[in-house]
């Protein structure tokens, strides 16, 4: 045997061992996607899944090596339906998987039943979109968001309507939903710090979509305005059937209303809303362009309403594990606590209670077809 054919051989052998020794050490980490993916916020939890999806698989793009070995990210997507039961059944799947973290849930709701079986596993949960101040209030170590909550929200929103709207009389509706709920209490004492007069709570659900009765309840106590907190489709219906029946109170709104296809619905019945949505404005946000032609990209669907929200979480719960070096819960739970780098959305960074240091909401009003910016407004916690 030739010199040469035996170098061959040996080279061969070589790199098939290298090969072999870099197969045994990939380290392959599950992490959880929860959301609703069918149900009537659907929209809004393939959003958060596209986005995760997208963060984890760059992640894998990069080789990061953690804990000394090559990791590989591995997303178990999961519809929760935006049902607190069905949250459960995933979140018990989720760590009967063994994942490491959890990207979820969307609703409150569904992220509060859930936290408890993540506690109890000492699984990172991450919410993009859950706002209840509850979902953070009881201090579990576990439990963080990348979403402002309600009560920012709706001193914000209630110090605009009486201060700079001088709305002394107000009406609020709500779907009735944990989010729809829990928001429009906060506002409603809000509103009464502020000096404002409650002159009608109502009540509806999120698969209504005739609202007369209710509005012309409200029309007979001439509001100055109307707040209603739910689902963009049924604001769309609600608006029009506003203007069908000639109210005349102010409508401002909260919900993810701020899309083309909300306008679209409504038509020109809602020239003149306002309407509050958690964090910047995408033309505002640092990378919220570039994010929505990867999403294009990848999913031929760009941002919906919370992708950045969803992106930003995935990254901390990356970040956090390279910050720890390591891929255990156990071990980079407490690197989410220090973890702080420049997202889509702004800075990340947590407070003492899972919460944004620096969290932000926007007001537009629509004119003419188009949302316009009217504000934005910057809240934080420690």
């Amino acid at each position: 045997m030739s010199l040469r054919r035996l170098m061959a051989i040996v080279v061969l052998f070589a790199s098939v061992n290298v090969s072999v020794a870099l197969a045994d050490d990939l380290k392959i980490v599950k992490v959880g996607v929860a959301g609703p993916l069918t149900g009537f916020s659907a929209s809004y939890g393939k959003d958060e899944e596209n986005a995760a999806r997208l963060a984890f698989e760059e992640a894998n793009k990069q080789g990061l090596v953690i804990g000394g070995q090559r990791v590989q990210f591995e997303v178990d997507g999961q519809d929760d339906a935006g049902d607190p039961k069905t949250a459960v059944l995933v979140a018990q799947r989720f760590v009967d998987e063994g994942v490491s973290g959890v990207i979820g849930h969307h609703n409150s709701g569904c992220s509060i039943a859930a936290s408890l079986v993540y506690r109890r596993a000492g699984i990172p949960q991450i919410s993009p979109g859950s706002s209840s101040p509850a979902f953070t209030a009881r201090g579990f170590e576990n439990t963080f968001r990348t979403i402002s909550n309600d009560d920012q929200m709706a001193v914000v929103a209630a110090q605009y309507a009486v201060g700079k709207l001088g709305a002394k009389r107000i009406a609020v509706i709500d779907d009735s939903s944990d989010y729809g709920t829990n928001l429009v209490t906060e506002f409603v004492k809000a509103i009464q710090r502020e000096g404002a007069t409650l002159v009608s709570w109502q009540y509806t659900t999120t698969q209504s979509i005739d609202f007369r009765a209710i509005l012309t309840t409200i029309k007979g106590l001439s509001p100055d305005l109307i707040f209603y907190v739910g689902q963009d489709i049924q604001a769309a219906g609600l608006v029009k059937q506003i203007h069908q029946l000639g109210v005349r109170a102010k409508f401002m709104g909260e919900g993810g209303f701020t899309n083309e296809a909300f306008l679209k619905l409504a038509g020109t019945s809602s020239q003149g809303m306002l309407s509050w949505e958690y964090g910047l404005p995408l033309a505002r946000m640092p990378k919220a362009a570039e994010l929505d032609s990867k999403l294009k990209a990848r999913f031929g669907v760009g941002i919906v309403q919370f992708a950045p929200l969803a992106y930003d979480a995935s990254w901390a719960m990356i970040n956090a594990m390279k910050d720890a070096n390591s891929t255990d819960p156990k071990d980079y739970i407490g690197s989410l606590r220090t973890v702080s780098f420049d997202g889509v959305t702004g800075p990340i960074a947590f407070s003492s209670t899972g919460d944004l240091k620096t969290a932000s909401a926007t007001l537009y009003e629509q004119q003419n077809g188009k949302w316009v910016v009217l504000g934005v407004e910057r809240t934080t916690s420690r």
